[in-house]
């Protein structure tokens, strides 16, 4: 057998792996235990659903909630695999630069213990079934150049590098990012395991050809190496005159040409001082390196000249290199070109690794000003995250919203976002926040508000959405809450058409349009439903041809009867029985 027939077909398998879970809530809505496992076309867990405007928030809310329900700042209410089902109806026909650049999400870790708000303690197939369904509908969702981020502990990690090697494909995988996340100090060895202080982000991009992680610099200690001052860089370079960094710093700062420490506190402060005039003057900071390979091999001419004359500077005739400054055989590097600007400010800076021990997971408890006990993640983790992997007026996606750190954080950067959460409790604290990051008066100053190069003052707006109910009841009826357009427009969306409100007519009829490029549907939909006589489907017809030409595909989805017998019906008109053609798509899964 050929090697080529094995490509790409590793696979993890578990349990009721080709089902779905559907969940059951108390009268609360909070999640209680999975029910019961359920074919994938149960309408319960497949059913796109239409988002309830319940709330706007903020200075310049949306005026139209149907048609720029995508274009603004969404905290939606309820069950994340549903609002995902309806995210992708909504998001299917926008542009690409529209869709979601990134998904950050931190699914329950299934730890085997009960947080106060929530439940993480799935069985692994369980747990893999729940992310599977979504994980699957997050990558639709994600741009062609989009990233997802995927938070874990140790306990799922590594079946869900499977998991995801066969949805996004192996090829996509980015990285895994180690992180600490508190220090042992307080805490005892269990004695047949070693202290766990890591959690870890999976990364992988939807195309990785097409899509690239921005450099990201973390501060680092002052390079010692970097100790000579020049007095006069504005000068000449062969007039340049230079001292060592520590005399400099003492001639400027008072102390004396060298440093005896008295006390503790006196020499932290003297040190202190000295980083910071080091910061300041980087431009007139040097080291000497040496100069080797082909750089040394193009300007030996020169690099053999200055050796008899240690005390000049040269420049290597015909330089091509800006400030390549010759003493002695070795080259001049500057300090100013290794600092970077982290967070508004420069600094001394290296690159980031797969490895984060710098972001500090203490003291974060208020931030926001909600708490959230062994759940909340720092505002600068979210902030390193989207900086990495999108710009302003990106579109950030979590699903699992907890507290709502991912929306303060996006909306202090200046990027779109959309935040789904279940239960109750949590989904009041990321409104509570959200209210407070958008406030003008008194805005929220804690995470990443003061930092330099956010400096929030508060602003934006947000609007809230809850899912709404299923269009049909328990029993396969037509679920009359809903109004004959959102019905219409679920319709639309289960069969693939998109909606269409330029058709115009005024009939007896609630009568609307979908489309799905030459082909047409409309809905003709009422609880009082009687019979649609050959007359009036003619007028409809005839009002459709007027606009949109002869001969187009059209699909009549109704709960009427049609007083037309079927072969005296045009031939490119098919009449679909509404609840019939629902049923006989999805399940109605029984209780």
């Amino acid at each position: 057998m050929k090697n080529e027939e094995f490509k790409n077909n590793l696979e993890l398998n578990w349990i009721n792996k080709d089902k779905s879970l559907l969940y059951e809530y108390n009268e609360d809505g909070e999640l209680v235990r999975p029910k019961k496992w359920v074919d994938k076309k149960d309408l319960r867990v497949s059913e796109p659903r239409q988002l309830k405007h319940i709330s706007s928030h903020g200075s310049n809310p949306i005026e139209d909630f149907e048609n720029d329900i995508s274009s603004t700042n969404m905290l939606i209410k309820g069950d994340n695999l549903i609002a995902l089902k309806s995210l992708l109806e909504i998001f299917k026909e926008k542009a690409e630069d529209e869709k979601v650049k990134c998904i950050y999400i931190d699914p329950p870790f299934n730890t085997n213990r009960a947080f106060e708000s929530y439940d993480d303690n799935l069985k692994s197939s369980e747990w893999l079934s729940m992310m599977k369904d979504r994980l699957y509908l997050l990558k639709k969702l994600l741009r062609k150049d989009g990233f997802i981020f995927v938070h874990l502990d140790d306990n799922e990690l590594f079946k869900c590098k499977l998991l995801m090697d066969e949805i996004f494909g192996s090829a996509n995988f980015v990285n895994i990012i180690s992180m600490t996340t508190n220090a042992p100090s307080g805490f005892k060895s269990t004695g047949n395991k070693l202290f766990s202080t890591s959690n870890f982000l999976l990364i992988y991009s939807k195309n990785k050809s097409l899509s690239t992680l921005s450099d990201i610099y973390r501060e680092k200690k002052i390079d010692t190496a970097y100790n000579k001052y020049l007095f006069n860089r504005e000068d000449d370079y062969r007039e340049w005159e230079w001292t060592t960094v520590t005399k400099a710093f003492c001639k400027e700062s008072g102390y004396e040409d060298h440093w005896e420490a008295k006390d503790d506190l006196g020499k932290k402060e003297y040190e202190a001082l000295k980083e910071d005039f080091i910061i300041e003057n980087a431009r007139n900071i040097f080291r000497l390196a040496v100069i080797t390979g082909g750089a040394r091999q193009k300007r030996k001419e020169t690099i053999d000249k200055s050796k008899e004359n240690p005390d000049e500077i040269f420049v290597h005739p015909n330089e091509d290199l800006e400030d390549f400054y010759i003493i002695n055989g070795n080259q001049m590097l500057f300090y100013e070109d290794r600092l970077v600007e982290i967070d508004g400010i420069k600094l001394p800076a290296e690159i980031i690794t797969d490895v984060w021990t710098d972001i500090s997971w203490t003291g974060i408890a208020n931030e926001g000003g909600v708490k959230l006990k062994n759940g909340k993640k720092p505002e600068k983790l979210i902030k390193r995250i989207l900086k990495m992997s999108t710009n302003e007026g990106d579109l950030v996606l979590d699903s699992f919203f907890g507290s709502g750190t991912t929306g303060a954080v996006a909306h202090k950067m200046d990027r779109k976002w959309i935040g789904i959460e279940l239960i109750p409790g949590q989904f009041e604290k990321s409104l509570e926040r959200m209210k407070k990051v958008i406030d003008r008066q008194n805005p929220d100053k804690t995470g990443i508000s003061q930092d330099g190069d956010i400096n929030w003052h508060g602003g934006g707006n947000f609007e809230v959405y809850e899912i709404g109910e299923s269009i049909l009841s328990k029993n396969g009826e037509i679920n009359w809450s809903h109004s004959h357009e959102d019905i219409a427009k679920s319709i639309f969306w289960m069969f693939d058409y998109k909606f269409n409100d330029d058709f115009i007519y005024d009939g007896d009829f609630d009568l609307y349009l979908g489309q799905k490029k030459e082909k047409f549907a409309f809905s003709i939909i009422s609880e009082d439903a009687g019979i649609i006589r050959k007359e009036e489907l003619d007028n409809i017809l005839d009002l459709f041809k007027e606009k949109y030409g002869p001969n187009k595909e059209i699909e009549i989805y109704t709960n009427y009867g049609v007083g037309v017998d079927e072969k005296d019906l045009p031939n490119n008109l098919t009449i679909r029985k509404v609840p019939d053609c629902i049923l006989e798509k999805y399940k109605l899964g029984e209780e």
